[in-house]
């Protein structure tokens, strides 16, 4: 077990966002949810920011939004009312569970710099004060740090590149 295998795995989960579910063709012409949108959709069926939407950095700074009665409205009279507790309790951060969620959520947001990095944009240098003060001062848990360190040097291409067929096959292509 080691980090840069999780580093791997995790980068390997976020290619679902590109792919295209395998019944695509029939669609006429519209395009379906991606393999990762179907997936947290099934998971979670609605959240709050379905409501609130996903506010970047700079409006956080003049708009209040209340999650409280988007989650309670969303999970009313549902099957699974009983998630507004759960994040309730993710929202005051008051578990290690909800920690290491919240970990999760800000080490997502690294990851997926490093693959808009690789694409060759600029932007995310100039974030990296920013997020450095996530890791230090906004992470819980000290393997999250570990983690974070770990992206910051990772190759977000190495989990395919290394299980390339000509490897992993020796007689492919004789």
């Amino acid at each position: 077990m080691s980090i840069e295998r999780d580093l791997e795995f995790l980068y390997q989960v976020g290619t679902l966002r590109n792919m295209a579910r395998g019944w695509q063709q029939h669609f006429g012409g519209l395009v379906p949810a991606s393999v990762a949108e179907h997936s947290f959709r099934i998971v979670w069926l609605d959240i709050a920011e379905s409501k609130t939407s996903d506010h970047s950095y700079v409006p956080k700074m003049y708009v209040k939004i209340d999650e409280s009665r988007a989650t309670a409205e969303t999970f009313e009279k549902t099957s699974i009312e009983d998630c507004v507790q759960v994040i309730e309790e993710f929202d005051r951060r008051d578990s290690i569970e909800a920690k290491i969620v919240k970990d999760a959520d800000n080490l997502d947001i690294d990851l997926e710099m490093k693959e808009i990095e690789e694409t060759g944009n600029q932007l995310v240098r100039k974030w990296a004060d920013t997020r450095r003060i996530v890791r230090d001062e906004k992470l819980y848990t000290e393997s999250a740090k570990k983690i974070w360190d770990a992206i910051q040097t990772s190759d977000v291409s190495r989990w395919h590149l290394k299980n390339n067929k000509w490897y992993k096959m020796p007689e492919a292509g004789k």
